[in-house]
């Protein structure tokens, strides 16, 4: 399976006509069909189903689809990287991250880290920990900032010095928003929407053998949708504070849970793994951060 295959590939699969994916990648429309064929007879599976003036793709084509993304994108990276071994001038620094307000120790190292080096570029997926360490094992990432304790057998990682704060998110005309915080009776028989790396982290450690008496009506992974199942009356979010807007005009509060439940957060990398020339840089400056005493929570 060659990568040029690959790439004349997707670019018919993402345009959907091969046409004009011959057009955009300067090729005879013959000669893009063949290719396409071959790769086809070579994976032994039809990959398109060919309109009169379209294609689509099959199932088979589709997974195909989502591996060449991540075939092309190593690949990519991989160039890039040998290509700033010899003279550092900035490079690719890709992160797969939760969402948090902890996150700010990462931009104010890659801040610092473009101020002296321009050409440096952040790639930053977004996701829950289970989503950003399946992207890390497969070298699609460099690091990821998860929100819950490491697999020291798996990673290395550094504690960013941030805590998380669990409590409800609700609509301020919802009788829970009259307290000041969110006992484990409170929440029996509450509608909730609670985060999925939540159910399998924290929230059994907090509730214990009562999880089964919650009434969870859905699961998010990111919090924005979430908020707006909130605001149209589904249910009360588990989430982190400071996320979504519960200010004054959102219709939104949030109070915390009591006894408070805290969430680490760790900046992580596979073991055994060599940096590339910006990881490395990277590291060192979120480091400093911590040395100097940067580490306002």
């Amino acid at each position: 399976m060659k990568i040029r295959v690959l790439r004349y590939f997707l670019e018919t699969a993402r345009l959907g006509s091969i046409t004009r994916a011959a057009e955009r990648l300067y090729v005879t429309q013959p000669t893009l069909s063949r290719q396409l064929k071959a790769l086809e007879d070579e994976l032994g599976k039809q990959l398109f189903e060919r309109g009169s003036t379209s294609i689509r793709l099959t199932d088979e084509g589709r997974l195909l689809k989502e591996r060449a993304e991540d075939i092309l994108s190593m690949v990519d990276r991989t160039t890039a990287e040998f290509k700033a071994l010899d003279d550092f001038t900035g490079g690719e620094l890709y992160i797969g991250c939760a969402e948090s307000q902890g996150i700010r120790y990462i931009a104010r190292a890659v801040h610092h880290l473009q101020a002296q080096y321009p050409r440096v570029r952040l790639h930053l997926h977004s996701g829950n920990a289970e989503n950003v360490c399946e992207r890390l094992d497969h070298g699609l990432l460099e690091f990821a900032v998860i929100v819950r304790d490491v697999d020291v057998t798996r990673y290395n990682c550094i504690e960013i010095p941030h805590r998380d704060i669990w409590g409800l998110i609700m609509r301020q005309d919802d009788p829970l928003a009259e307290k000041t915080a969110i006992t484990l009776d409170d929440l029996i028989g509450v509608p909730l929407i609670c985060s999925r790396e939540g159910m399998s982290a924290e929230h059994p450690k907090w509730f214990g053998d009562r999880m089964d008496q919650l009434n969870i009506v859905a699961t998010y992974n990111l919090l924005f949708n979430a908020a707006i199942m909130v605001r149209e009356g589904m249910g009360c979010a588990l989430s982190f504070d400071q996320l979504v807007d519960t200010g004054i005009g959102s219709g939104l509060c949030f109070r915390p849970l009591e006894p408070t439940l805290l969430a680490p957060m760790y900046l992580i990398w596979r073991r055994h793994q060599t940096f590339t020339p910006v990881g490395q840089r990277f590291l060192d400056a979120l480091k400093r951060q911590f040395e100097g005493g940067n580490q306002d929570a």
